[in-house]
């Protein structure tokens, strides 16, 4: 069954990677040099990308194997981000469609911002690099709040700094937590397929309200704004 519009939605918010902006290519890169650094032979980017929702922890286990509570992995995770910082702008880009969706989205009136778990050290020089995000009401890092997400905290935070009441929020991401958060914080949920859904493919038991596989599948959500 197709899902009934969205209506009285006074803005939208959204993921960050995998949802508005494909950094998977940079990502990865940061995670290669440091299997090249240490002799090991580079890795298929096919390998990285479905990971790259997972940031740091996905990149490096697909990189060494490596899990967050094994010995040793908290030095490869700060190798990683130094890395990264070093290259976070090259190859990353804003989904096709995603401009203009936001320039849609604006047109309409509604309001538009961006909760992500990405800390603020990455999210804040990448967004002020994008052009794309000179017009978001609100951007919220994994560390803006005390909780990230699944926790709804970064999205309410986001709703009062954008001034909408959450129930008047439609929040997008590619990963179940997203949704978990979103529905948490009584927003309206939308599932993004076109993101990096990992190894976890079956995005319909999230239980987001709708989901849509390109960007602008979204305007055809929106009623009534």
């Amino acid at each position: 069954m197709r899902p009934l519009p969205f209506a009285n939605i006074a803005a939208v918010l959204f993921d960050l990677d995998g949802t508005l902006v494909d950094s998977a290519p940079d990502l990865s890169s940061a995670a290669d040099q440091m299997r090249l650094a240490r002799g090991l032979p580079s890795l298929a980017y096919a390998l990285y990308r479905p990971m790259a929702g997972a940031g740091a922890r996905g990149m490096l286990g697909v990189a060494f194997g490596v899990e967050p509570l094994e010995p040793g992995y908290e030095a490869l995770r700060d190798e990683f981000f130094v890395n990264y910082e070093g290259c976070m702008t090259r190859r990353t880009v804003a989904f096709d469609g995603v401009p203009e969706l936001i320039e849609r989205i604006r047109q309409r009136h509604l309001h538009w911002g961006v909760v992500t778990n990405k800390s603020s050290r990455f999210t804040d020089p990448l967004t002020s690099a994008m052009p794309l995000f000179a017009t978001a009401g609100a951007i919220v890092s994994g560390d803006t709040t005390p909780h990230a997400k699944p926790h709804p905290e970064p999205l309410l935070e986001a709703a009062r700094r954008i001034g909408v009441a959450p129930e008047q929020c439609l929040y997008v991401g590619d990963d179940e937590r997203d949704v978990v958060a979103g529905l948490a914080a009584g927003m309206k949920t939308v599932a993004a397929t076109y993101g990096y859904l990992g190894n976890k493919t079956e995005v319909g038991a999230w239980g987001a309200h709708a989901q849509i596989n390109s960007p602008l599948g979204l305007l055809q959500l929106l009623v009534n704004t």
